[in-house]
């Protein structure tokens, strides 16, 4: 039996992961509180605050109403707000509290992180989620890591989580996801720059049947280059942020991040290609990456009079 129980969760973040998780805690009994800049803001207040109603979650007035009394503290905030969310919280904990960091940041970040905590009475757990949390909801695979993380496993489990502790080393589990976002997140950038190109040769079948001849299992005939250029449709800027923070962690170990930050940057031109053109990604109805190329694709006109 976990020696850490959780009865009151905090949730700082209240955007999809936070809200997803949000929903789940409150439908599992747990009390959940959350706070998000967006509540804020006279233009997302009224819809972030309908958000939390339906999902049984009470809107706190700020950081530290939502801690108060929390058993867990999770920050899901993105990957420039992480460590100014541990600033801002860390000096009202109690030594009661545990604090999960889920957001995609590199290993060094992580450890500044935790050096918040560590001048106070709380417990910091850095988390790695290792999979798109919509898909798995509270059963998204988490690589957990910090002294205190074997325990924190085992009570996330306890109420529904895929936790799994791989280290008492702050920074190991954040590695992986690190290193794992170079491939990952670098397949998707390559798949929006070549089938982007393929299509507008017309040659995207003959690419995509000599990939799937290629690696047969993997899916390039089927649904793969949809799913991958999706991510980045859906979640360009944040992705590159994420992807910046990869090439912070090459850094840190002495690799010059050449593919990292060249994903980081083709993930950001996409996003900012569908800002100016004014296309949304649509989660209503099924994605197409052809569609989304030839919106984005250069007009005849404006072709000939380059």
């Amino acid at each position: 039996m976990p020696t850490i129980k959780i009865q009151r969760i905090a949730l700082i973040g209240f955007g999809e992961a936070g809200g997803i998780f949000g929903q789940d805690f409150a439908k599992g009994g747990m009390s959940v509180s959350a706070f998000d800049i967006l509540f804020d803001s006279p233009e997302s207040r009224d819809s972030m605050l309908a958000k939390a109603r339906q999902s049984g979650v009470r809107a706190a007035s700020d950081s530290a109403d939502c801690v108060r009394d929390a058993d867990l503290v999770i920050s899901a905030v993105t990957a420039s707000s992480a460590l100014d969310v541990a600033r801002e919280i860390s000096p009202v904990f109690s030594g009661e509290q545990h604090f999960l960091d889920i957001n995609s940041v590199s290993p060094g970040t992580k450890r500044q992180i935790a050096a918040q905590f560590g001048r106070s009475r709380g417990s910091f757990v850095e988390s790695a989620v290792m999979a798109p949390v919509p898909g798995q909801r509270l059963k998204v695979p988490m690589l957990l890591g910090g002294v205190c993380a074997g325990e924190l496993a085992a009570a996330l489990n306890a109420i529904g989580m895929n936790a799994k502790h791989v280290s008492d080393q702050i920074g190991i589990a954040s590695a992986v996801k690190m290193c794992r976002s170079v491939v990952i997140k670098g397949m998707e950038a390559l798949a929006v720059e070549s089938m982007f190109a393929a299509r507008r040769y017309g040659a995207e079948d003959a690419v995509l049947a000599s990939l799937a001849a290629t690696y047969p299992n993997m899916g390039w005939d089927k649904s793969l280059p949809d799913y991958l250029i999706s991510r980045v449709a859906e979640h360009g800027k944040r992705r590159a942020a994420e992807m910046r923070e990869s090439a912070q962690a090459l850094r840190d170990v002495g690799i010059d991040p050449l593919m990292a930050e060249a994903t980081a940057k083709r993930q950001d031109h996409l996003a900012s290609e569908m800002r100016a053109q004014k296309i949304a990604y649509d989660r209503t109805n099924e994605f197409s990456w052809r569609n989304l190329a030839d919106a984005l694709a250069p007009s005849e006109k404006s072709s000939e009079a380059r």
